[in-house]
């Protein structure tokens, strides 16, 4: 498959600004493989597809405020820092992405906080955008990161096109969020609020952990018409031997092992086994999933809708069937559903 056959028309009303009032209450496309049919719900109504014994597999990743603004010595012109990851703790050198970049170069110092208790200083170029920062700062490695905190905004994607509510603090993180790391939110499980976590529990599905910091690579749009030759950037990705127990005690006993999000997909698939079971891990991946591929771990999952062109566009075609996703998009695009980070969601069976 080329990089063609992912574009199509998505009239830019259909971009999420906002996520939906309560979290479970966004709009649900069905999508079932085997039938080839299409329903249309709510996402609370999830619940209906899940039988006891099924385990759901969670993304646990936490998003940190990674969008930070500075001046710029001399000229005070604001400049956009993106974290993007800690290359070293204490030496407080951190990789990061600036904007307008054409302004940053070696040598340079940006200030940050009304009273400039916070400074940078660039000492690499890594590509056109990427810089290296050291940080410098009058405190403990622990009142750096309070800092850090502090001053930093929810990352919430760029198309969003309006500025940062205190609403997305919270909105824009899981419910089950824990390991911080990501300056992308993995989105499909925005969809759970604590009541329908609670009666999956109760119907007996299980639920399990894993650990993939999202990058900003997640956005990349694909450039290259021969998909083989895309490269991912590199995430880091934790899975538990609790993690696999569970997953893999589900598919011995024949039940669904449903991947919450193309982060949590990405992350089993990139470590499995022969038999195809799920294998503790620690480290990184830049697995790519892109059409035909066979998945190990997972026979079904809940997404939202992406954009043309993206990877993730790509994985669910891979899962779904390149006919049967395009009539699903073809079928959102008409319905009106919500596109993107805060958009609606489809679970696919």
């Amino acid at each position: 498959m080329k990089l063609s056959h992912f574009n199509f028309n998505l009239p830019a009303e259909l971009l999420a600004e906002f996520p939906a009032e309560n979290r479970d209450e966004a709009r649900l496309m069905v999508v079932n493989r085997k039938t080839q049919t299409i329903e249309h719900k709510l996402f609370k109504d999830i619940l209906d597809y899940f039988e006891e014994g099924d385990v759901m597999v969670l993304n646990n990743t936490k998003v940190f405020p990674a969008r930070l603004y500075g001046n710029k010595e001399k000229t005070g012109a604001r400049i956009e820092v993106f974290l993007l990851r800690e290359l070293n703790a204490e030496q407080r050198l951190w990789d990061v992405l600036v904007d307008p970049a054409r302004k940053i170069r070696i040598g340079n110092k940006l200030y940050f906080g009304d009273d400039d208790s916070l400074v940078a200083e660039v000492i690499d170029n890594t590509t056109s955008r990427g810089r290296t920062l050291r940080f410098l700062y009058d405190g403990s490695y622990e009142e750096f990161r309070a800092k850090l905190l502090e001053l930093g905004e929810t990352p919430i994607p760029k198309y969003i096109n309006r500025a940062v509510t205190p609403e997305d603090a919270e909105r824009y993180q899981t419910i089950y969020a824990k390991e911080e790391g990501a300056v992308a939110a993995p989105t499909a499980g925005l969809h759970f609020s604590k009541h329908l976590m609670k009666r999956l529990e109760i119907k007996g599905i299980n639920f399990a952990e894993i650990t993939l910091h999202v990058g900003l690579g997640t956005f990349n749009p694909v450039e290259v018409e021969d998909l083989s030759k895309h490269k991912m950037d590199s995430e880091e990705l934790r899975i538990t031997e609790e993690a696999c127990e569970i997953v893999n005690k589900a598919k011995t006993n024949k039940k669904k092992v449903c991947a919450v999000g193309t982060t949590t997909m990405r992350a089993m698939e990139s470590s499995v086994s022969s038999a195809k079971t799920l294998n503790p891990y620690e480290g990184w991946t830049n697995k790519f999933i892109f059409p035909p591929y066979d998945f190990s771990v997972a026979d079904c999952m809940i997404t939202n809708f992406h954009t043309p062109k993206s990877t993730l566009l790509m994985m669910i075609s891979a899962f779904c069937g390149h006919d049967l996703m395009k009539k699903a998009y073809e079928e959102a695009v008409k319905e009106k559903y919500k596109f993107y980070s805060y958009g609606d969601a489809m679970l696919i069976l």
